[in-house]
């Protein structure tokens, strides 16, 4: 790493693929300070024999307070480096909708950030763009089909593939198509989702080569005919096309966080409407050249974590070596009853309060049988007491705790997390052990997770879902992975229930198959699919300023 007038300089690209030791030819450059990875890397023979590591960075339940997940991913994959290891990091690409709706950027923050940073946050190399463009060409082939004279024989009334695009929009979540006379289509309802509960997303992030890519293309269901039998993507002869689209958003991209160490960037699902995780390419990429690779599930970890596991560890084979827990004085506080105007003014008694939370999702990583390390977020305002509540919580649980000041003091703020993680991460164990069983009906699987991840004491099933889970059943998806849209703000389903909810029944009202991504998505409560932008969106503090773009982050 050089400086010029305090200012980091980053490395040219290609110098930091050379850290990963990838061959210049699999380099391919985005302008100066990115590029995309050939997938032919992974055949590569790699350059060091130790087997790597894979970190998992998860959090409690999100608070506006913030807990600051991805900025500790990436404080501790500096650390990592900074202790003499071949450390990188496999993140998730920020989505436009929250960048201009509540939470702004997403590469981290303070001294703990990938760059080119305002690049990654908006169109980066085009990845969400390509995804939401394929996954509409699939659309308008279909609505095309329908409007030539359907021999497919599709009930407009049951197509079940909707658009998408990367922004939030709440006007667009149900709408009428095809109106204007018989030239313009067959009228039906439909609607849109953001581009981050796109299907084409997730099977994009869950594929392991081109080939399993096309293979989830074919299988992807997108309507049903007027007999109920379901019809997939292969029928439209479109498949090829898809790919085409995604031919260069299927390789993982190259950064670099702001101590020059290598991150690898891919995929963008969230994990309350979707999985939530990076692509698993990008994840074996990173697999491939480093010893140590930290990666990062959305959310806390009921949703992100838990969707880790159960569907892409299990569909990839991967088996992570620890489990790091972000924490935060003010987002335990706001748990324990604290106004957010007050977060800044010492109350132990009030972490004292919230520590529930944490503890909850302590209990469920320790659930998958792999070590699990604390990480607290220091802000300025944390006192000593409130500090040492954390840690006799972390104690009873018989798990370690690391301060961690990477946010002001980048890798060298981290450098006792990293040292933990790597202590508890060498310790052998055995393969992580699921939440269920894929032969257990839909409603077990459901059930698994709602009570052993949420801690809700049931789940009750509305008639329209349970008859929706029947003609899964009937028509051979039962045996899928699930993944449960549930709102991030609570364990429950209920947004406004913070700490640890108990005695609660969570409410499945419908599902979905996404039989190309390979799960069934679960939507519990009044989660939604496309959201809206607050009344004071994000986008009003962005601008360009001299030709910099400020307000990002």
């Amino acid at each position: 790493m050089t400086t010029e007038s305090n200012r980091f300089v980053p490395a040219p690209i290609h110098v930091v693929a050379e850290r990963l030791g990838i061959d210049p030819r699999y380099v391919i450059p985005y302008g100066r300070d990115k590029a995309k990875l050939d997938l032919a890397a992974l055949d590569a023979p790699r350059r060091r024999q130790a087997d790597s590591k894979l970190v998992l960075v998860s959090a409690i339940t999100p608070t506006r307070a913030g807990e600051g997940k991805t900025t500790t991913t990436i404080g501790l994959t500096q650390a990592l480096a900074r202790l003499g290891h071949s450390a990188c990091a496999a993140l998730r690409e920020p989505s436009l909708g929250p960048c201009m709706g509540v939470k702004g950027g997403a590469t981290g923050g303070g001294a703990s950030q990938i760059i080119p940073s305002a690049s990654i946050n908006l169109h980066f190399t085009g990845d969400l763009h390509a995804i939401t463009t394929a996954h509409n060409l699939i659309a308008a082939a279909l609505d095309n089909r329908l409007f030539h004279g359907d021999d497919l024989g599709i009930d407009p009334r049951r197509v079940t593939w909707r658009r998408v695009m990367d922004m939030n929009d709440r006007a667009l979540r149900n709408c009428v198509i095809g109106l204007g006379g018989t030239a313009q289509g067959v009228p039906r309802e439909t609607g849109f989702d953001i581009t981050a509960a796109s299907e084409v997303m997730a099977m994009l992030c869950l594929a392991e080569s081109v080939d399993d890519l096309r293979k989830r293309v074919d299988r992807a269901l997108i309507a049903y005919t007027k007999k109920g039998e379901p019809v997939t993507a292969s029928r439209l002869g479109i498949t090829g096309a898809v790919l085409a689209l995604l031919n260069d958003a299927v390789m993982p991209n190259l950064v670099q966080t702001l101590e020059g160490t290598p991150t690898v960037v891919h995929g963008g699902p969230f994990a309350n409407i979707a999985h939530g995780c990076n692509s698993v390419l990008a994840t074996r990429m990173a697999l491939h050249h480093a010893d140590w690779v930290v990666t990062e599930a959305g959310f806390g970890f009921d949703l992100g974590a838990e969707k880790f596991f159960d569907i892409k560890c299990r569909t990839a084979r991967l088996d992570p070596a620890a489990i790091v827990l972000v924490a935060t004085v003010r987002a335990l506080k706001l748990h324990g009853g604290v106004g957010y105007d007050a977060l800044s003014e010492p109350n132990p008694g009030a972490v004292e309060r919230g520590l529930e939370n944490l503890e909850k999702h302590i209990e469920s990583a320790q659930g998958f049988g792999k070590p699990v390390v604390v990480a607290l977020n220091r802000f300025a305002t944390d006192s000593d007491d409130e500090l040492a509540v954390i840690a006799r919580a972390c104690e009873r649980k018989g798990v370690l705790h690391s301060l961690a000041d990477h946010f002001a003091r980048g890798g060298e703020g981290a450098r006792d997390l990293a040292e933990k993680v790597v202590a508890e991460g060498s310790k052998p164990t055995a393969p992580f052990t699921p939440m269920y069983a894929l032969e257990d009906s839909v409603e077990a699987k459901v059930r698994s997770v709602a009570t052993r991840i949420y801690g809700a004491k049931d789940v009750a099933f509305t008639p329209q879902a349970s008859k929706a889970i029947a003609a899964a059943t009937k028509n051979g998806y039962g045996n899928l992975p699930i993944c449960i849209a549930k709102t991030q703000n609570s364990l429950s389903d209920d947004a406004t229930k913070l700490g640890r909810p108990r005695d609660f029944t969570v409410t499945v009202r419908d599902i979905q198959i996404s039989a190309g991504a390979g799960f069934i998505v679960v939507l519990t409560g009044d989660i939604l699919r496309m959201p809206g932008l607050p009344l004071v969106p994000a986008a009003e503090r962005i601008d360009v300023i001299n030709g910099e773009i400020v307000g990002l982050i």
